[in-house]
């Protein structure tokens, strides 16, 4: 899978991830005085269906949340692959600065859209499965675990199989199993997409809670404005096919500032403000995967 020039993060098999959790166990930030940032420096990609090539520059500071957003097909889970390792830009490069937080055992870590957990195995054994790849004493190994269960709500849980569970718990899980390994950065792509509305809010309630101290940041891909808002410290916007990027959109209050009454106001004309610079494109996209 790894040797592929192109793949489908969504395709993901159980074979691709534990290929996927092999190779981040290998990689290794570079030492500095200051914590991991992510750098995407002029990436060139390739899109699956053209041969058309675009140029996307930017970065996430250490502990920051930068969203992306865009028209459908435009590149966001293209670009999310690039930065996370399992596609090659046509130029250019995705750059870990600086050093992890203590203890990280991998610095990026993806959590799926549609979970990606081992059927076969339960909640413990899937959240401990990218720990058996970095050499940890079993009593180590079952610390970070129970750690990770006690910080998603899984504890009660640990000895559920996922078809026992429902979609919110499942991707629980998969957080849950991206935290394990105490990541300095968390790639998402679109990991709320596949949950019904009341599941999402809780979900997203739960993502505010672990992202309050700072010490990990984000990427993440979602076609849902709300999220976008509600998470991220910034907002990349990418235009159509090709998607480049159009503006780059600051959140001028804090994820907890956003939880007040008094703020749904101001979050909803951030929406719209991005709606309008997406809605010609998103429906020119739509079209075209019509008439496709």
């Amino acid at each position: 899978m790894l040797q592929k020039d192109l793949v489908s993060i969504h395709d993901l098999t159980a074979a691709d991830v534990a290929a996927l959790f092999a190779l981040a166990a290998r990689m290794k930030a570079r030492p500095a005085e200051f914590r991991t940032a992510l750098s995407g420096k002029v990436l060139a990609m390739i899109f699956e269906k053209s041969s058309t090539r675009t140029r996307v520059s930017f970065e996430v500071a250490a502990g920051e949340v930068v969203a992306i957003v865009g028209p459908s097909g435009c590149g966001k889970s293209t670009l999310l692959s690039i930065l996370g390792g399992l596609l090659r830009p046509a130029s250019g490069s995705a750059e870990l600065r600086g050093a992890p937080p203590a203890g990280s055992l991998n610095p990026l870590t993806f959590v799926f859209q549609d979970f990606a957990l081992l059927p076969w195995c339960t909640v413990e054994a899937n959240v401990e499965f990218p720990l058996l790849h970095v050499g940890l004493a079993p009593a180590e190994r079952r610390a970070l675990v129970g750690d990770a269960l006690r910080r998603t709500g899984l504890t009660d849980f640990r000895g559920a199989y996922p078809k026992q569970l429902s979609g919110g718990m499942r991707q629980r899980v998969g957080i849950a199993r991206a935290l394990v390994v105490r990541p300095a950065i968390l790639l998402m792509d679109e990991p709320l997409s596949a949950l019904d509305s009341q599941t999402r809010e809780l979900l997203m309630e739960d993502f505010i809670g672990l992202l309050a101290d700072g010490a990990m940041g984000a990427v993440y891909v979602t076609h849902n404005l709300e999220e976008a808002v509600r998470l991220a410290d910034r907002i990349v916007v990418l235009s159509r096919r090709p998607g480049r990027v159009r503006e780059v959109v600051a959140i001028p209050m804090t994820r907890g500032e956003r939880g007040a009454i008094g703020a749904r106001e101001r979050l909803l004309s951030l929406q719209n403000e991005l709606w309008s610079l997406i809605r010609t494109e998103a429906i020119d996209a739509a079209r075209e995967v019509q008439h496709a």
